[in-house]
Formats: structure tokens, sequence, C-alpha cells
């Protein structure tokens, strides 16, 4: 199986040009789309979720699941930015195994990974893989960090194919790599 996969960002598009845009991604041979899952934008203050209207993910993998595409989801913790809300702790290290922000982490998975979970082709979803962690191997080098956050997933019924996107430098790419020992 070859995946040829084009990124379709939801929460950046109507609801009402969903499905043109899908289409023609399929159109233009595609078999697969990318879509980032941006914390900021599903928790915009703390402890309040939005999945509504142009939110609403599993609506757009559902979407892409009835024209024939296979999904490929990226629920990071990081996407250009975080949630703003998390800086009113002083001190909180941020994209690090920090308790405070990683307790964060683990409240935002409990709301979103229930509803992507079903979605997985492993349940009969369209979905193939999901990220772990987007561009950190730019940002630090926690492999305790990477490991924990895998973890969440998992706990949250994760159980595709778990990948991270780093630039393509030896640095980076070791960096923000996640191995199994």
């Amino acid at each position: 199986f070859k995946i040829i996969s084009g990124a379709i960002h939801y929460f950046r598009l109507p609801t009402s040009q969903w499905e043109d845009s899908l289409y023609n991604l399929k159109a233009l041979g595609a078999n697969t789309v990318e879509t980032y899952l941006p914390w900021n934008i599903h928790e915009p203050a703390e402890g309040v979720f939005d999945f509504a209207g142009m939110k609403d993910v599993e609506a757009f993998v559902s979407l892409a699941q009835r024209l024939g595409l296979w999904v490929i989801l990226r629920p990071s913790v990081y996407i250009c930015g975080l949630p703003a809300w998390l800086l009113k702790e002083s001190g909180i290290r941020l994209r690090s195994t920090d308790e405070r922000f990683m307790s964060r982490v683990a409240n935002y998975y409990q709301e979103l990974l229930p509803r992507l979970a079903p979605l997985q082709v492993t349940q009969g979803g369209p979905v193939l893989m999901m990220q772990i962690e987007n561009e950190y191997g730019s940002y630090g080098m926690d492999k305790e960090y990477l490991k924990a956050t895998k973890a969440l997933m998992e706990a949250g019924g994760i159980e595709v194919p778990l990948f991270t996107s780093d630039g393509a430098w030896e640095e980076a790419l070791d960096a923000g790599t996640l191995i199994d020992e």
C-alpha cells in the first residue's frame, strides 16, 4: 500500500468547504488526507473544550472516509504554538516532563483521544497513523518527554502506528526521534 497524501486542515476551512477540498485532493491522485489537531483551538481556555462546527474533527474524518480517503492525524501537543493559558503558571516547562505540563496534556488527551480512538483503521475507521510530536528535534531532546507522550496516547486507546516529524538534518532527527528500545 502506497500512501499518497496531502494536507487539509479542517479547522482552517468552513465546514461547507470540506467536501469540495477533500474531493479535489482525491481528484489530484491522493488516497490519504493529513491534518493537524491544534490544542489551542480545541481547548481555548483550560478545561473548556470545543469540537463544534469547523473544529469537529470527527465529522471531518468521517467525511474523508465516506469519500474513500485514508487519514493521518497529527494530535501533537505542539502545532506552531500551544494554548496561551499554559503560561499562566510561572516557571512551567513546556514540551517537557514537567509534571504541571504533562498533567495538562493528560487532561487534553482525556477529552481528545476517546474521540479519535474509534476512527482508527483497527476499529474500522480510516485513520492509518498518528503523530506523537511535531518538529520536536528543533526544540529539545528529552526522550522521556516523547516516551511519556507516547504512553498517554497508548493509554488513551491509540493503537495505530505512531510517528514523529522533524527536519531532515541529523541533529533534529536524533533529538526528535523516538525509537523503541
